[in-house]
């Protein structure tokens, strides 16, 4: 005979203390380096840096969401998803469009405080990219989580980068560019969530279907 009790006895992923603490950690340190890289980006005039806070923001946001799902029915963990990946797409577009219009308008960055910044936050997202590492392969909530973070790690780098690029050549095409880039892996990051909370809905939305004529 199977036991009733069974299923709900099981753990679950979505509810673990060990994601919850990994998504507070998570949160504590993109929100910390959000105010950092900010104002480092505004007083050293660097595109790349402020693009990056906004990531750091976003992620901060992104943290706090799937802390207030976990647990929840997966529908509700989707539906947190797309909020989500819809805000990725908006910021990314939104550094895209501040990045063009500094073409023309923007002066040159410094350069070092765009390397110091730069590796700091690469640390800090290494480290964060590390801890969810396990839960890549999740549902959209926590595939949204890791891709979040996977993507700041890269931008760091990218970061470091186009420092390195502004040193050499006295110009801030190398920031607008790296800008530019981390814009892009914004917005492709909230299409990759979007599609996936959507066919996780369409496939709760025939279970229910299901479910309901089985009655």
């Amino acid at each position: 005979m199977a036991c009733s009790s069974c299923a709900s006895g099981k753990p679950d992923p979505n509810n673990s203390p060990s994601w919850r603490r990994a998504l507070w950690i998570a949160l504590a340190v993109n929100a910390t380096m959000f105010v950092a890289e900010m104002a480092a980006g505004v007083a050293g005039g660097s595109k790349a840096l402020q693009a990056d806070a906004l990531d750091f923001l976003g992620d901060a946001a992104n943290y706090a969401i799937s802390l207030g799902v976990a647990g929840m029915a997966l529908a509700w963990r989707a539906r947190a998803a797309l909020l989500k990946g819809g805000t990725l797409a908006l910021l990314g577009m939104y550094v895209f469009a501040t990045t063009a219009w500094a073409v023309g308008h923007g002066g040159t960055p410094e350069a070092e405080v765009m390397g110091v910044v730069g590796v700091a936050a690469l640390v800090a997202n290494a480290a964060v990219a590390m801890m969810l590492y396990r839960y890549r392969t999740g549902d959209a909530n926590m595939r949204s989580v890791w891709i979040c973070s996977r993507n700041d790690a890269i931008g760091n780098v990218a970061v470091v980068l186009a420092a390195a690029g502004v040193f050499g050549t006295g110009t801030a095409w190398p920031d607008l560019l790296v800008a530019g880039t981390m814009a892009t892996l914004g917005i492709s990051g909230g299409v990759q969530i979007i599609r996936q909370a959507r066919a996780e809905l369409s496939r709760e939305r025939r279970a229910q279907i299901l479910q309901r004529g089985a009655a």
